[in-house]
């Protein structure tokens, strides 16, 4: 009778053994809440320009020393199932504006630390959804109002006013430089926007990271930097037409398999002589299409090169094939399949192809001065390679800023202004509603507090003496007053020039009060038991882009 001795009853006898079952406020809702918050003080610190930056080390080894907070979430693997509620509404930021995801992590976490107050005073988590809802609908009206006037009419090629509403994102990832920064991404934006700037593609600005110098030897290349050298001995090229082929320049082996028999050495002799003359043959025929510059896809064999050298070929190789297909967007080529004679559409054009050295690495510079190109390229100078790597995120940023100020330019002003502004509107709109919400909007306005103060903090000023003075310039009506983190002191956000963009706001803001409220909607969690096995490994990443 021993085995009976411990029957499983209740939900145990429901679910197969093994499973975990948490329900009620104190276990899930609280529980959840807890993991939220823990993820939220991750990336609180690293909010704004004085944020602090994170070092994380990855499953794979691999360091990353930054305070982009996308890339924070994204490497961390999170495990809690609520807390990868936030990890996936900073990730929709991230995908639909390209900045702004440490605000969406930072207000949903902090909105829920103020739901669980809430729930400590005794509401009822719907409630709390309910008031939040409110809230939520209540603050995109206010933005609205906010938005500075005659900011929706923007010129995309204006170097000057794509620089003012850059300048936010970029000095958030990269404080002090900014200044030199900006005007090198604006650059490269306004070389590849098209005609119409709804449809301009973040992925034809390129970055290239060379290691050596500084960022004030950085600069914006209109075409491609590829990072090898020329294959060959011709290194220069100037207003040459190119050929492309992806399948490699190379003797090309029968698709199926042959044997041949060879009875004498002159047969043997002449077997390979054939070969050198087809091999002639068909560089000689791409020669004669007018091609100065040959780009492989794979292998070049050495046959080859000896002809291409003949000819006073060029030949570049380029083994990723997206990198691939962004020189044939740069050119105008299109890639032949097999080494054949191009036809004369097949060829794209460049103005010069030059291969040259940059602190010790030997890069290809691909140049197309002409309107008609479609890539350009910021090449970033640093010290060591996480720098490197966090200039890329900057200029990753900025580049998506530009992306959004096409598609709505409208700003409004940052600096914490129209934070607080928020808070102190939403706040007079809870004492006007009725019933248990309007607790609920009360704290949704507190919780804007937290990023003025965290702005303060990061800074390393008094948070709470700055908050009441910005209340106190607020109450007497003046809108635009945001921080001075420099200076330390309450200004006018409009005379710092400091704008933030209305639309990353606007969805920053969305995305945090529905994670918010998707964390607060949960009442059970019912863990299956992990299925067992060995542990496989996730399959391998792609190349870089």
């Amino acid at each position: 009778m021993v085995g009976f001795s411990m029957q499983p009853y209740g939900i145990q006898s429901m679910l197969k053994e093994g499973h975990r079952h948490l329900s009620g406020l104190d276990e899930a809702v609280l529980k959840n809440i807890d993991a939220c918050k823990q993820l939220s003080t991750i990336t609180r610190t690293s909010l704004g320009p004085n944020g602090m930056n994170k070092m994380v080390i990855n499953h794979l080894d691999k360091l990353f020393v930054t305070n982009d907070a996308a890339t924070i979430v994204n490497e961390l693997e999170v495990q809690h199932p609520a807390a990868k509620i936030l990890v996936l509404a900073g990730k929709a930021q991230q995908e639909e504006i390209g900045d702004g995801a440490n605000l969406t992590v930072s207000f949903a976490g902090e909105l829920l630390q103020n739901a669980e107050e809430l729930i400590r005073m005794g509401l009822h988590p719907s409630e709390i959804i309910v008031g939040y809802t409110k809230a939520i609908n209540k603050t995109i009206d206010i933005l609205e109002e906010l938005i500075e006037k005659g900011s929706e009419n923007m010129n995309v090629r204006d170097k000057d006013e794509v620089i003012l509403r850059m300048r936010s994102s970029v000095a958030s990832k990269q404080f002090g430089q900014e200044d030199k920064l900006c005007p090198l991404i604006a650059e490269a934006c306004m070389q590849v926007c098209p005609k119409n700037p709804a449809n301009f593609n973040v992925d034809n600005v390129r970055v290239a990271k060379l290691l050596g110098g500084g960022l004030h030897d950085s600069t914006v290349v209109r075409g491609m930097v590829l990072k090898s050298d020329a294959i060959g001995t011709i290194k220069r090229m100037e207003k040459a037409k190119v050929a492309v082929f992806a399948g490699g320049v190379d003797t090309t082996a029968t698709e199926t398999k042959g044997t041949v028999l060879i009875h004498n050495a002159e047969q043997l002799e002449n077997y390979s002589k054939t070969e050198e003359a087809k091999v002639e043959e068909l560089i000689k025929a791409v020669a004669d299409t007018g091609a100065k510059v040959i780009v492989s896809g794979a292998a070049v064999g050495e046959m080859a090169l000896h002809f291409c050298e003949r000819y006073k070929l060029m030949v570049l190789k380029i083994s990723s094939k997206f990198e691939l297909r962004r020189f044939c967007r740069t050119t105008g080529a299109v890639a032949l399949l097999k080494l054949s004679q191009p036809g004369p559409d097949d060829l794209g054009y460049v103005d010069s192809v030059s291969v040259e050295e940059i602190g010790g690495a030997r890069v290809t510079i691909v140049k197309n001065e002409q309107g008609g190109n479609s890539v350009s390229t910021v090449v970033l100078r640093g010290s060591t390679d996480s720098i490197l790597d966090d200039l890329e995120r900057a200029v990753d940023d900025g580049v998506n800023a530009y992306k959004a100020m096409c598609r709505d330019s409208r700003t409004v002003p940052g600096a914490a202004a129209t934070e607080i502004e928020l808070a102190k509107r939403l706040k007079e709109f809870s004492f006007k509603e009725t019933g248990l919400d309007q607790y609920a909007i009360a704290k949704f306005a507190e919780s804007f507090e937290m990023i003025p103060k965290t702005l303060a903090e990061n800074a390393g000023l008094n948070a709470i003496e700055i908050i009441s003075s910005l209340y106190a310039e607020h109450a007497s009506g003046n809108t635009k007053v945001g921080i001075d983190l420099e200076e330390g002191v309450c200004k006018d956000a409009s005379t710092m020039n400091i704008w933030d963009l209305y639309i990353t706001k606007f969805f920053a803001l969305k995305y945090a009060a529905d994670a918010a409220c998707t964390v607060l909607r949960v009442d059970q969690i019912i863990m299956a038991k992990p299925a067992g096995g060995p542990k496989r490994d996730p399959p391998a990443g792609m190349d870089e882009d």
